[in-house]
């Protein structure tokens, strides 16, 4: 009998809900289980780094990698992974894009620690430690990771074969990209195994959606009761439907929410956040500056709702300083 497809799990900077998707295979996960050979997955099973440092390269079938890379360890687990797989899929949108964690390269690294270790309402350090890459207590020798500047993308790091889309993946979106990835023909290297189409295309909603918006002003759900059958941009309401790749089935749409955006764009869309902002920006109204102003304030936050899940691979990545950013615009 020929030997399984040898498959591995790995959870980098990100809440988990990528290892949950797997999960909600429900009992699917048990034909998972049978047609692979679970190698590393060390959330759910007692797997140790030198377990997967011991395996020969390449011998691992498909490595499924979720979150984005912050530390020194997630770095170095990724190199790991990339030498030990023969396809290493970046899984869900922090892996992919950079995903929430990637929203902290608006702010220094300094900044975050001392936020978190100094100026938390709940933390008690009066002697304002930070932590330490290693120290040495009693003779014995701790190395915590180092906490990186930047948040990146698994592909900023190694890489990367294929992606899988999603904050998580739907469990049809896990079942497809498992039975392609361990199927007898793969995609063009670099395909992101989901739709190439906007989610507009399947949005239960697109017979109400007019042919030209108008926004006097933006709403948000948390104040304004949403219509469930009308199309949510035709409401007032930051839907990044069109600039979003389809294959989730409009769950948040169904959900009477907007789409935030988390399978990222299609294959024909540079930066996703420009993508939206070029659809409502054309479709503002006035034609008035200060009327235009007016509207966009309605909108509180622009680069949490335009790249929530996308800032490190956008064309932004980050936020930079004055003389950073005059000497991208300086003609070359």
């Amino acid at each position: 009998m020929p030997d399984k497809p040898k498959v591995a799990f790995y959870w980098c900077a990100s809440c988990g809900g990528c290892e949950e998707a797997v999960l909600d295979l429900a009992e699917a996960i048990l034909d998972v289980v049978a047609a692979v050979d679970i190698v590393f997955w060390p959330v759910a099973t007692d797997f140790k780094r030198k377990d997967l440092e011991a395996m020969a390269d390449r011998s691992i079938t498909a490595t499924f990698l979720n979150g984005a890379i912050r530390t020194s360890e997630q770095e170095e687990m990724a190199k790991v992974l990339r030498s030990k797989s023969q396809i290493l899929t970046a899984t869900g949108s922090c892996s992919q894009l950079g995903g929430i964690p990637g929203l902290a390269n608006l702010f220094p690294s300094e900044s975050i620690l001392r936020e978190i270790y100094f100026d938390c309402p709940s933390t008690v350090n009066p002697e304002r430690t930070l932590p330490e890459k290693e120290h040495i207590n009693s003779g014995n020798v701790l190395e915590l990771p180092a906490f990186s500047e930047t948040v990146r993308s698994l592909d900023q790091v190694v890489d990367v074969d294929f992606y899988v889309p999603g904050c998580p993946p739907t469990p049809r979106t896990f079942r497809n990209a498992l039975q392609i990835l361990l199927g007898d023909q793969l995609p063009a290297k670099g395909s992101v195994l989901a739709p190439d189409h906007a989610l507009c295309d399947e949005c239960p909603r697109k017979g109400t959606k007019p042919d030209r918006l108008s926004f006097a002003e933006f709403k948000r759900p948390t104040q304004t009761v949403i219509e469930e059958q009308q199309c949510l941009l035709a409401q007032g309401f930051v839907c990044m439907g069109p600039a979003t790749r389809a294959g989730c089935d409009a769950l948040c749409v169904q959900g009477n929410m907007p789409c935030t955006g988390c399978y990222g764009p299609t294959s024909r869309v540079r930066d996703q956040g420009a993508k939206i902002l070029s659809c409502i920006a054309s479709s503002i109204e006035s034609k008035e500056p200060a009327e235009i102003d007016q509207v966009l304030a309605t909108i509180p936050d622009p680069v949490g709702t335009f790249y929530r899940y996308g800032l490190p691979t956008s064309l932004l990545r980050k936020r930079r300083s004055q003389e950073q950013a005059h000497s991208l615009l300086a003609p070359r």
